[in-house]
Formats: structure tokens, C-alpha cells, sequence
């Protein structure tokens, strides 16, 4: 089973992550994204959604034209995991 980070955990791991904001409900972090318009905002959501079936751990996300907002907490985990830490930081990799 994938465990929640702990708050010392989760601190360290979003100082690597300046741009994703901590949620509480669900217990997660969320990031927006905006594009230069709607190909490239979709072009950027096809390649996270390969990185996370790849992962087998999939974001909570949604798309207007450019932008695009994802959220992610792991559910089996009661909230914010390595899992979602690592996923993150792929993403801001492709970004």
C-alpha cells in the first residue's frame, strides 16, 4: 500500500515543487498550466496522460482552450504521496 506523506515529508518534497500548490480536499497539490493556445495545451495533456498510465497513477485534471489544471492526491493513500511527488516532477519536466 502506498503510505501519505507525513509533514515533514511533504515539505521537503514540495520545496522541489515551487510551482504546485498544496489542497486539502482532497489532501493533494494542484498546478495550472496555460498554453499558448489550445493544440499546445492539448498536445502537453496526450503526453502527461502517457506518463501517468506508464506510472499507473492518474491526475485529477481538467481543460479550458489553454489552460489546463491537474490535481493530484493518491486516493488509496488518504492523500499526497511519493507517488504524487514523483508524478509532479515528471510533469514539470514535459512543462
Amino acid at each position: 500500500m502506498i503510505a501519505k506523506l507525513d509533514g515533514e515529508e511533504r515539505a521537503l518534497a514540495l520545496r522541489n515543487l515551487p510551482e504546485w500548490a498544496p489542497v486539502q480536499d482532497p489532501d493533494g497539490i494542484r498546478r495550472l498550466f496555460t498554453f499558448k493556445d489550445f493544440n499546445a495545451a492539448f498536445g502537453f495533456m496526450t503526453r502527461v496522460a502517457l506518463l501517468a498510465e506508464k506510472a499507473d497513477h492518474h491526475p485529477e485534471w481538467s481543460n479550458v482552450y489553454n489552460r489546463v489544471d491537474i490535481l493530484l492526491t493518491s486516493h488509496d493513500a488518504g492523500g499526497l504521496s511519493r507517488r504524487d511527488i514523483e508524478l509532479a516532477a515528471q510533469i514539470d519536466a514535459l512543462s
